[in-house]
């Protein structure tokens, strides 16, 4: 996997484009492009084409390892990496909150990290400073009470 993702960014970095570049041309998002690049997404068939446009020195072999269902991981030391351990502190200061909006808002449930995009954008401040905006657009999953009439695994043993 070393090596696919050391080709990966030998590619990028050659053709000089940004993430967000290669988003733009593939009409995904920036932060999955990225995560297509560090193997923890899976490319999927239709959008090889567009890839390929945007970087036609990307080897087949890759593309198809690319295809495969990737490893998805994180290496335990990431955390001490200064950006990473920032938006975990973020998310930790500010989780309690955007959980309790979230079951204001739609009831008992989470946001899917499946069913997710996320996004980072540039945007000048009010102050005419750069700042980060993360996007996180997950789709809700409610909680379900857990009637053992509804248990498939139960249903089978009364038909018995």
């Amino acid at each position: 996997m070393e090596e696919i993702k050391g080709v990966l960014e030998t590619v990028k970095r050659k053709s000089g484009k940004t993430y967000s570049e290669i988003a733009e041309e593939t009409g995904l998002t920036n932060v999955y492009v990225a995560q297509l690049f560090k193997r923890q997404a899976q490319l999927k068939p239709d959008t090889v084409p567009k890839l390929k446009a945007a970087l036609p020195e990307l080897p087949d072999h890759v593309v198809d390892k690319m295809m495969e269902p990737p490893m998805r991981c994180y290496k335990p030391d990431l955390i001490q990496e200064p950006t990473v351990y920032r938006l975990n502190e973020a998310v930790m200061h500010f989780g309690e909150s955007i959980k309790d909006i979230i079951n204001e808002e739609f009831g008992d449930g989470i946001m899917s990290a499946i069913d997710f995009y996320c996004s980072v954008d540039k945007v000048k401040g009010v102050d005419g400073k750069d700042r980060v905006v993360l996007t996180f657009d997950g789709k809700y999953l409610p909680y379900s009470e857990q009637k053992s009439e509804h248990m498939v695994s139960k249903i089978k043993e009364s038909a018995k």
